[in-house]
């Protein structure tokens, strides 16, 4: 298969495998700690991978890894809530519910799911780089736990 010529379409491309990897990851983690998912997770987790992935790749590429895991586990809860006051409480779908946790919000994230996305998140970060390196050519990541990197 020959490659794109127009970069702008090469992004696109990339981008969209990279949703479609996420989503799948996001679904297939819901399978194994639930035994079942919602197409909507799917959705929020090619969202969550793309933006993962845009935090070192857009933004700071030398950000130190804890920094990228905690804007990471942030942006994840952002969309779980966004997603579950969407689809749990607008369309009534009932897909998760952390009410019975402490110090919910709404029922939908708390602070245990946080941890679990801090945690979780560095898994995306390195599938992230991974793939960006090894498909698409982009540069081999480098990482620094809690200092900048330095070039």
């Amino acid at each position: 298969m020959t490659r794109p010529n127009s970069p702008a379409l090469r992004e696109v491309i990339k981008l969209f495998l990279l949703f479609l990897m996420g989503g799948m990851i996001y679904f297939a983690i819901e399978l194994a700690y639930k035994g079942d998912s919602h197409f909507s997770m799917f959705i929020t987790g090619g969202a969550a991978f793309l933006l993962i992935g845009g935090i070192n790749s857009y933004f700071d590429r030398n950000m130190p890894l804890i920094k990228q895991m905690l804007f990471s586990a942030v942006i994840i809860t952002l969309l779980e809530f966004t997603s579950g006051v969407i689809v749990n409480i607008g369309l009534n779908q009932n897909v998760w519910d952390y009410s019975h946790i402490p110090f919910n919000i709404m029922g939908q994230i708390c602070p245990r799911f946080f941890a679990i996305w801090f945690a979780l998140s560095l898994i995306g970060i390195f599938l992230d780089d991974f793939f960006r390196y090894r498909m698409f050519g982009e540069e081999k990541p480098k990482y620094a736990i809690l200092k900048k990197k330095t070039a």
